[in-house]
């Protein structure tokens, strides 16, 4: 399968443990196979606060995901089952290293397009920082 041109629809939930906020995206981007699983990129806007970055989620089944972002914001996630990875997160105030726990992953994707869902927790220095929800949908 190649390079396609997708709709996607991206969902984000965050809670520091106090207050809850959410976040509802829909943009276009690309969709692809890759040897381990799915590529999904997409530009990033001012809803996000990541406005000037691509993110590129690539999926290895409901195992781990690599979340990279770059641009006018730079991160790397790795979001893996039963593994805790310690990352850069960027942020438009700064990049840092955080702790990332994963909760879920839930990959639903096939050639047609499909959904990936993914719960993960970050800390920074063992201290909590907040839960991160993730739901993306593509469409054809």
């Amino acid at each position: 399968m190649k390079k396609k041109d997708v709709s996607i629809k991206l969902v984000s939930r965050q809670s520091d443990g106090q207050s809850k906020e959410e976040t509802e995206i829909f943009s276009k981007g690309f969709f692809e196979k890759t040897e381990n699983g799915y590529k999904i990129s997409y530009e990033e806007s001012e809803a996000t606060g990541f406005e000037g970055s691509v993110t590129t989620l690539e999926t290895f089944g409901s195992d781990k995901i690599v979340m990279d972002r770059t641009g006018a914001v730079t991160s790397n996630l790795v979001i893996e089952r039963d593994t805790k990875h310690h990352c850069v997160y960027g942020t438009p105030y700064g990049s840092f290293t955080v702790g990332v726990n994963t909760k879920d992953i839930v990959c639903r994707l096939d050639d047609c397009g499909g959904t990936v869902d993914f719960h993960y927790v970050i800390d920074v220095n063992s201290s909590y920082l907040g839960d991160f929800e993730i739901s993306v949908e593509i469409i054809q």
